[in-house]
């Protein structure tokens, strides 16, 4: 396997992340070493939270909470996903699959011998976390999860799965303005349904062909534009920059979108946020069966379970309920908003819950 490494140059001058980097290697699946970066941050003796991030960012994202967990007494460990931030980056599309991220993470947990965890995870860190916790349940304490869900669609319509198959196919153009318009007709869908004129593949599937089908996401700005506040002018700026292929030229980059593309010395880098969207199991795929036994595992989870959800985002408003059904024993606690990424958003509020979910007996 063909792994490449972020110089550690790229992420010296980061601001507002002062976090010691901690690394462990582990084997793939070919027998190649693979470096998987985590941050470890509180005090030693204190309660364990694991956090896991999703597409296409990485632990940068939990930047904003850690000083409120920390100061709370809380044990803050949080990777990066194979693929993102400072973890190795298999190069190859055919390295990338939700069942080796799965592997993948478990293996790095037994690594650590990670016990007496907490675990939060949102976006493909719910989906692969939630999958390491059914493999190692005794690790693990209490779950939480927000704006990510278990997806399970054994029973997609037959012309939904043709037409999202020919979409992928297709030689159509997407920018992230029409991607971002289909996105949101998702809003309040079940993640996990058999509606054929409504599915929510149907929408998804423009962010896998965005994502696929653009060598150089632009991953910086699109996680600008969804986390900070940005004028209409310089959306259209950068927009005409992007256009005229001269994105890296940007003037007004924010540190924020410096912090996501600085995992990215160039394009080949980017295959891990590229890959993974075409594996969230929206349609029936290899990982169905994998899908309903950690469902199956769900129903019978007595230990602690909390949902918490922003309420706002239309990629995940439709997955609550397919969460709570999936485990009667989780409870819901009130949306806070801040969209999809709102550790960053709502750093303050969703840290909160998150300790008060911890500590209580």
């Amino acid at each position: 396997m063909k792994i490449l490494r972020t110089p550690d140059s790229r992420f010296k001058n980061i601001k507002d992340f002062p976090f010691e980097p901690n690394y462990s290697v582990i084997k793939t699946h070919d027998g190649s070493d693979l470096r998987i970066h985590h941050i470890d941050e509180g005090p030693k003796d204190g309660p364990i939270l694991l956090v896991m991030h999703g597409q296409p960012v990485w632990s940068y994202l939990y930047s904003k909470m850690i000083p409120y967990l920390t100061d709370a007494g809380v044990r803050v460990i949080a990777p990066d996903l194979p693929g993102y931030g400072k973890s190795d980056k298999p190069a190859l599309r055919e390295d990338y699959s939700y069942q080796k991220q799965v592997d993948w993470m478990t293996d790095w947990i037994k690594a650590n011998d990670f016990n007496n965890l907490t675990f939060f995870g949102q976006d493909w860190g719910g989906l692969i976390g939630l999958r390491v916790v059914a493999n190692q349940p005794d690790r693990f304490l209490k779950v939480a999860m927000g704006n990510t869900g278990l997806p399970y669609n054994p029973d997609v319509p037959q012309d939904v799965i043709d037409k999202i198959k020919a979409f992928r196919n297709s030689v159509i153009k997407l920018n992230p303005i029409s991607m971002q318009r289909e996105i949101r007709k998702m809003d309040g869908k079940n993640i996990s349904g058999s509606d054929s004129s409504h599915h929510p593949a149907l929408s998804f599937m423009y962010w896998q062909k965005l994502c696929w089908d653009t060598e150089d996401l632009p991953i910086g700005f699109m996680m600008s534009s969804m986390m900070e506040k940005n004028s209409r002018i310089k959306f259209l700026i950068y927009f005409i920059f992007l256009r005229l292929g001269l994105r890296k030229f940007f003037p007004f980059k924010s540190n924020l979108d410096k912090a996501y593309e600085a995992p990215f010395p160039d394009p080949s880098y980017k295959m891990g946020p590229r890959a993974m969207p075409s594996h969230v199991p929206m349609i029936p795929d290899q990982s169905l069966e994998a899908q309903k036994k950690a469902r199956e595992f769900y129903k019978s989870w007595q230990k602690p379970f909390l949902s918490v959800f922003a309420g706002d985002d239309p990629v995940t408003n439709g997955a609550e309920k397919d969460v709570l059904k999936m485990c009667p024993n989780a409870k819901s606690a009130p949306n806070i908003g801040g969209g999809h990424f709102f550790q960053w958003t709502k750093a303050k509020k969703l840290s909160n819950i998150l300790i008060v979910f911890i500590k209580e007996q």
